[in-house]
């Protein structure tokens, strides 16, 4: 059984979409958020690490664009679709939005609500989520199944 496989980590505004079974993608969050999305049948995904909810005002084609949500989901849909996924058959897993920092604002949980409120709106379907909390999460994810480790930390 072929055991070897091609880690590729995901950090604050990045995207990185594969159909490659040897690849894993990987984050570590805190208050971020990453979703991992996947097409089952066209064995497509991608995983995308936003830092703050909503719109950037930087409409610039850089990659900062990539740290607010609306940005990072858009373009994890898109480039879902581009390498050959469905959008009627996206799937997706959630995670992170945790309040590890005692700070006056709570990120997570605004990035939380934004992220429920995308799905609503955009009618995602996503099958299992793991927000909220105070621990640090470590997440691995195999983009052309949908398989998903969470650690927490």
């Amino acid at each position: 059984m072929k055991e070897a496989f091609h880690l590729k980590t995901i950090i604050q505004g990045e995207i990185a979409i594969s159909s490659d079974p040897d690849v894993v993608l990987a984050t570590l969050l805190g208050s971020c958020i990453s979703v991992c999305m996947y097409d089952p049948l066209a064995r497509v995904g991608g995983m995308n690490h936003f830092l703050l909810p909503g719109e950037g005002c930087n409409e610039g084609a850089n990659n900062a664009m990539f740290l607010f949500g609306t940005t990072a989901m858009d373009s994890l849909i898109k480039g879902i679709i581009e390498a050959g996924g469905d959008r009627s058959r996206l799937l997706c897993k959630a995670f992170g939005g945790a309040a590890v920092l005692s700070v006056v604002s709570d990120v997570g949980r605004e990035n939380i609500a934004f992220l429920l409120d995308y799905f609503r709106k955009e009618k995602i379907h996503c099958v299992s989520y793991s927000l909220g909390g105070r621990r640090v999460r470590r997440i691995r994810f195999w983009p052309t199944t949908g398989k998903v480790l969470q650690n927490k930390c």
